[in-house]
């Protein structure tokens, strides 16, 4: 069985990141885990990475001189380890078209809330000042607006009486690291087939 070749783009302690990894050690699983690359020197996660015996790289973003000069420079090292797909795990970078677009259909990332609902910051906190009875996850694809793109993969979880952001994120990461190595196996298998304005919406078992 080919297993595609993946790429993980970390900011910080790769919590995600490891789950993705840990998942790719079994052999049948439909990805393999290539490289791990950080924009933070000293990033966490560069560790775990390099005890799992991974391939890691530091592409600092600071004093490059441009958004996209950073993104090139990293766009070269994915290409150099041959990446097929790439998985935001805590990247904490905003994308310029040039890196999203050179990744289309290619880059996967999974964000804190049931997208639709309450992209971008905060989420844990505005799902319960808002009353909502779920927060949750989802594994979308990247495209040039911030957390619209076709849906791969969604875990509710509860919001419970009492809850405070800290108690509820606690939960949600329990489910992110059940969702994103089920939403990556199914990507690299070829299971979802995104349509841009429909997604396809595939819910593994928590």
């Amino acid at each position: 069985m080919k297993r595609v070749r993946t790429a993980v783009l970390i900011s910080g302690r790769g919590s995600n990141m490891k789950a993705l990894l840990d998942a790719a050690k079994d052999p049948a699983y439909p990805a393999e885990i290539v490289l791990v690359a950080a924009n933070v020197p000293g990033a966490g996660g560069l560790d775990i990475a390099r005890e799992a015996g991974i391939e890691t790289a530091t592409i600092d973003h600071r004093g490059k001189g441009s958004r996209e000069a950073f993104e090139r420079e990293l766009h070269a090292r994915l290409l150099t380890a041959n990446t097929e797909l790439v998985c935001l795990a805590g990247f904490m970078r905003l994308l310029t078209p040039f890196f999203v677009d050179a990744w289309a259909g290619k880059m996967l990332n999974i964000h804190p809330s049931l997208l639709p609902a309450f992209p971008g910051l905060d989420t844990h906190q505005r799902a319960i000042d808002a009353g909502a009875k779920f927060g949750g996850c989802t594994v979308h694809f990247v495209t040039s607006e911030m957390d619209v793109g076709p849906i791969v993969a969604q875990a509710a979880v509860p919001i419970l009486p009492g809850d405070d952001a800290h108690a509820l994120a606690a939960r949600v990461l329990v489910a992110e690291h059940k969702i994103y190595p089920a939403a990556l196996a199914a990507v690299a298998s070829g299971k979802p087939a995104p349509s841009g304005a429909v997604p396809t919406v595939y819910n593994p078992p928590l």
